[in-house]
């Protein structure tokens, strides 16, 4: 079984959007589309596979993270985790 870097597609409300994709990556991406659908025995859209790869990248783009957080921008997932035993702490709803 291949070890692939996108585990799963998340169906969450979508923003729309056009992109004109070089046609090798377009290839690829089809060819990525085709081992997740062998592997997870359901078919699955090349399209469907941009948005959680461009999350991905820019998950882990460090620099981006750092830029982000000087701007004052919060972070959608915050990378340390409060542990149990910290008092709790307001904070304004996402």
């Amino acid at each position: 079984m291949t070890k692939l870097k996108l585990a799963a597609v998340q169906d969450e409300k979508p923003v729309k959007l056009s992109v004109v994709l070089p046609a090798p990556l377009h290839r690829a991406l089809v060819a990525y589309a085709e081992i997740m659908s062998r592997e997870s025995g359901k078919p699955i859209e090349a399209s469907k596979l941009i948005a959680p790869m461009l999350e991905k990248f820019v998950a882990s783009d460090r620099e981006f993270a750092k830029a982000r957080g000087a701007q004052g921008a919060p972070n959608p997932k915050p990378t340390v985790k409060e542990s149990p035993a910290s008092p709790p702490t307001s904070r304004a709803p996402d």
